[in-house]
């Protein structure tokens, strides 16, 4: 992990994150791109849909959410 990564305790809808696997609270955060099989067939990939990645820092699960 990078040291220039901003690692803390996350809110969601009100609700403060728990990891899943080892209910740790404190995450960093990332975006990934919701790559499709049509976009990428046209190289239309950088308009995807993006994800907020939340990922915890002491055993890496990668929590997902997404806009709706």
């Amino acid at each position: 992990m990078s040291s220039n990564l901003q690692v803390k305790q996350r809110i969601i809808k009100g609700n403060k994150l728990e990891c899943n696997v080892c209910k740790h609270d404190k995450f960093w955060a990332r975006t990934t791109l919701m790559n499709t099989p049509r976009m990428t067939f046209f190289k239309l990939d950088w308009a995807n849909k993006q994800a907020l990645n939340y990922i915890c820092n002491n055993c890496g699960h990668v929590h997902w959410f997404m806009n709706k």
